[in-house]
């Protein structure tokens, strides 16, 4: 190797960069991670509240945690929603936001 970086260290600095950082073929086949969350928890005066603690699920897609979200509401509990990192662009949406956001109809 060190034959290789002597005759022209860029192309062995280019070569090792290309190697490092592209995308491999094994990766390819892999599924794609969670984006969104949906932090939730029962109403305070809910009498399951004490036993129950804030919990979070996450998801593939915005439309699933929507899904969730409006089960979640439809109970009376609280929630929030957001994307996971390292997702970009990065959104939150507050538990004054989620009913619009989950709600078609609310213009979600």
């Amino acid at each position: 190797m060190s034959d290789v970086t002597s005759r022209n260290p860029r192309a062995f600095q280019l070569r090792l960069r290309r190697e490092t950082f592209s995308p491999h073929m094994r990766y390819v086949g892999m599924k794609q991670g969670d984006i969104w969350y949906v932090t939730f928890s029962p109403d305070k005066t809910d009498d399951t509240a004490e036993s129950m603690a804030r919990s979070t699920r996450t998801f593939k897609s915005e439309i699933d945690a929507k899904l969730f979200a409006m089960q979640i509401l439809a109970k009376g509990w609280s929630a929030s929603a957001g994307t996971l990192n390292p997702h970009q662009p990065k959104q939150v949406v507050g538990p004054a936001q989620i009913e619009q956001w989950a709600d078609p109809g609310l213009g979600g």
